[in-house]
């Protein structure tokens, strides 16, 4: 437990939605600076890693350390969970790429090759 969030607090809230998701408004941290154009390639874990393609825009529940090689072919990044401290968000402020956490739903608002 961190400050009072449980896994259960976190579990509730994403399957809620948070703020927005009823008028598929995402609202979220700009986490890293910029704006980018491209199709959507959102996948739920390093498993699918293969799949992304250069020029897309990673949509992911939360990135780690493994999915380093990713940021080299993305334009940008949005993430469910995070913030400015997160590692979607450190990773793509070094790399200088644009990047939005915790939106709670992009994975589920967001569609694969969606501009």
């Amino acid at each position: 437990m961190l400050w009072g969030i449980t896994s259960d607090s976190v579990s509730s809230w994403l399957r809620a939605g948070g703020d927005g998701e009823g008028d598929g408004t995402l609202k979220g941290f700009a986490a890293s600076p910029g704006l980018v154009e491209g199709p959507a390639r959102v996948i739920f874990g390093a498993d699918q890693i293969n799949e992304i393609e250069d020029g897309e825009i990673l949509i992911a529940p939360l990135t780690a350390p493994s999915w380093a090689p990713v940021f080299g072919k993305i334009k940008a990044t949005v993430t469910d969970v995070g913030g400015m401290m997160s590692h979607a968000a450190i990773v793509c402020r070094e790399y200088g790429l644009p990047a939005v956490t915790g939106t709670a739903f992009a994975t589920k608002q967001i569609k694969t090759g969606q501009l």
